[in-house]
């Protein structure tokens, strides 16, 4: 295990407590880790714990479903279908949105191949539209 530095006034307990509340408030792994930074002073978990924020979430079953940089991906490309509603003749978009989605596949199937996803987990976007917004 890692020592943790004389200026944390925050013990491992503390910190693992607070990555579980702030998950349960709805946050991120990587906003959890900037609000630890910013409000506790910890500059990194996995130095400080000996674990990064996902493991602790996995140990206690509160990780998320979908992977963060996944999900981003799908908000972006949802933003995207939005704008080719209204403009159906920005060809630029379009194609920013075929490549976005080639991204989003890629990445599916990695994170299918590593377990972080169902096996019959895929996108689609009408659900995606769903998801982002709920």
């Amino acid at each position: 295990m890692s020592q943790i530095p004389d200026w944390i006034s925050i013990s491992r307990k503390e910190i693992e407590e607070t990555i579980l509340g702030l998950s349960e408030e709805g946050h991120s792994p990587s906003e959890i880790g900037t609000i630890l930074r910013d409000r506790y002073g910890v500059p990194n978990v996995k130095e400080t714990i000996g674990k990064n924020i996902l493991e602790i979430l996995e140990d206690h079953d509160s990780s998320p479903d979908i992977p963060g940089e996944l999900m981003n991906l799908i908000r972006k490309a949802v933003k995207l279908r939005t704008h080719l509603d209204q403009h159906g003749s920005d060809v630029r978009s379009q194609r920013a949105l075929d490549t976005l989605e080639s991204r989003i596949h890629r990445l599916t199937k990695y994170y299918k191949r590593e377990g972080r996803l169902p096996s019959d987990w895929r996108y689609d976007p009408e659900e995606a539209a769903l998801l982002v917004r709920g």
